[in-house]
């Protein structure tokens, strides 16, 4: 049974010991990439994933081919405790007391990661909206780190992913302001909540050449397990 279909609660898993990463991707075509971050970081026993995807996102994880396997599969990985959509945050009325999705996630999450970022949901981001599930986490954050009793304050790590015009686009470059140098999280702003893994530069599925494609999944991985101070073993991963 899909373990999203029992309404989750976030106190009964706060003293379990292991580090609690939201695994999250929107609506571009660097999804196919979810499924090697979801294994490597698995692979460490002391990480719990639970995985966030947009309606969009999760079309280029219908089974295409053996690196965009069915969704659903994902769950057989090490680590892998959870999956939702958007649908399964109001599954039946809303009644007093019971717990609301996207608050439960924030809390039960050390640190989000959403990869990729679209275009779409970096602009809905930075203003605000909160028209789906992954979005209502990140407005629900707790930006400041005095909401939710954690060690230290839980990031949002956002790895951008999008065709190199929309990343030269003059809309992305006010967003990344925002995202960059008011939200930042580093090591001249720690009142940051933000971390920016920067796109990089190479042919892309749209056939275009350029800036705007998803760092590097191995990279990204390095960085979450760098940040969460898990042990670096990735011998066995797959190579792709």
């Amino acid at each position: 049974m899909n373990i999203a279909s029992i309404p989750f609660s976030a106190k009964q898993h706060l003293d379990d010991g292991k580090v609690h990463i939201l695994l999250a991707a929107s609506g571009s075509v660097a999804t196919i990439k979810l499924p090697n971050i979801a294994e490597a970081l698995g692979r460490h026993q002391s990480v719990s994933i639970r995985i966030v995807i947009t309606n969009s996102a999760e079309k280029f994880l219908l089974g295409q081919s053996l690196e965009q396997p069915v969704l659903e599969r994902l769950h057989q990985l090490p680590g892998v405790d959870g999956i939702y959509r958007d649908k399964d945050e109001w599954k039946k009325p809303w009644v007093r007391g019971e717990p609301i999705l996207h608050i439960e996630l924030r809390k039960w999450a050390h640190l989000l990661l959403v990869a990729p970022l679209s275009a779409n949901t970096m602009a809905k981001m930075v203003v605000g909206i909160a028209d789906n599930l992954l979005l209502s986490v990140i407005r629900a954050w707790d930006t400041t780190g005095l909401i939710d009793p954690k060690a230290r304050k839980p990031l949002v790590f956002v790895a951008p992913a999008m065709n190199t015009a929309m990343w030269a686009h003059p809309v992305t470059g006010k967003q990344l302001t925002i995202l960059r140098d008011e939200w930042g999280w580093g090591a001249s702003n720690k009142d940051g909540w933000v971390y920016l893994l920067q796109p990089i530069e190479k042919y892309l599925a749209c056939g275009d050449t350029g800036n705007g494609a998803m760092m590097d999944w191995r990279d990204i991985v390095e960085v979450v397990e760098d940040y969460t101070g898990l042990k670096m073993t990735r011998q066995g991963l797959t190579n792709v």
